[in-house]
């Protein structure tokens, strides 16, 4: 009688162990729902992003209103596409990180934009992101 109560304790602490590894807590996963790129492009220009922004590529949209050299350029060839989450983080509190190498400081939108066009606006940001490709030389091979 025992050994079979030392037993169960132990396949319940087994089975108890094997649900706290790696991978395993779903809760600690946070997704959101894929929003529209068309109008998450509306909302481009609803929210009057285009004033200070420009996307690599896109075509169509409102002139920003800035100079130039003000101008934040958003998409186009870069070492480390964002990924979702880094949109999302960029846009709900842009002075985290992205924001911080820039003299200027983008409005919080957190109590003016919905969550529908919080991720429409990603999606539609998210495909103009594209892994620049290096270059490599014939001086780095070994002949």
């Amino acid at each position: 009688m025992k050994t079979n109560q030392m037993m169960t304790v132990g396949v319940l602490a087994i089975m108890l162990l094997a649900g706290c590894g790696p991978g395993q807590d779903k809760r600690a996963v946070f997704v959101f729902p894929e929003g529209d790129a068309l109008r998450g492009r509306e909302t481009f220009v609803a929210l009057r992003c285009h004033e200070c922004h420009r996307i690599d590529g896109e075509a169509g949209l409102p002139a920003p209103v800035w100079s130039a050299e003000k101008v934040v350029v958003l998409g186009g060839e870069v070492p480390r596409p964002l990924s979702y989450g880094q949109l999302v983080t960029a846009v709900i509190h842009p002075d985290y990180d992205l924001a911080k190498h820039s003299d200027m400081r983008m409005p919080s939108y957190n109590e003016t934009m919905t969550v529908g066009q919080m991720l429409d606006l990603v999606t539609f940001l998210q495909p103009h992101y594209k892994r620049l490709q290096p270059v490599y030389s014939d001086q780095y091979f070994l002949h």
